[in-house]
Parts: C-alpha cells; sequence; structure tokens
C-alpha cells in the first residue's frame, strides 16, 4: 500500500482548483464566495443537503496560479465565521 502522507501534491500551475465548503442551512455559499473571491472569477454549484437539512455544501471552482494562492484560499475559506468545514 502506498502511504500518501510522506508526498506532496505535484501541480502544474496556473490550475483550476475546486473548494467544498460545508456551512449551516441558514447562511448563503453564494455570497461567502462573492465576500471572499470578490471580482476574481468564480464558479459556486451547490453540491448536497445533510440528511438532517441542517448543513449544506457548496463547490466553488477558480484558477489558482501557485501554491500559496492555492492555500491562501483555503485559509481564508477555513476561518470565515459561516463555514463550518473546507474540503
Amino acid at each position: 500500500m502506498i502511504d500518501l502522507n510522506n508526498h506532496k501534491l505535484e501541480l502544474i500551475y496556473p490550475c483550476e482548483w475546486c473548494y467544498k465548503i460545508v456551512i449551516h442551512d441558514e447562511h448563503d455559499g453564494h455570497h461567502i464566495a462573492k465576500e471572499i473571491f470578490q471580482e476574481r472569477p468564480h464558479k459556486v454549484i451547490h453540491s448536497k443537503v445533510s440528511s438532517k437539512g441542517k448543513y449544506k455544501s457548496f463547490n466553488i471552482e477558480l484558477l489558482v496560479h501557485n501554491d500559496d494562492d492555492r492555500t491562501h484560499y483555503h485559509k481564508i475559506l477555513h476561518e470565515h465565521k459561516d463555514v463550518k468545514m473546507v474540503l
């Protein structure tokens, strides 16, 4: 079996990247994405709703230019007050 923990993700930049966010049902993934990415081109796609309807998830797709760009937006999404989880 291959241990992926010992391997660094190798990407060729720029590339399309997809963040999945999980938020409480009362919040809007489109509004969160617009707040963070502002005028930067991105696409928001509603993904799923939890079985009890308390949470919903969205995929946010955008072009990232390098590893710092990709990890920066992951951190910003993770720290947003309305985002429960970022995958």
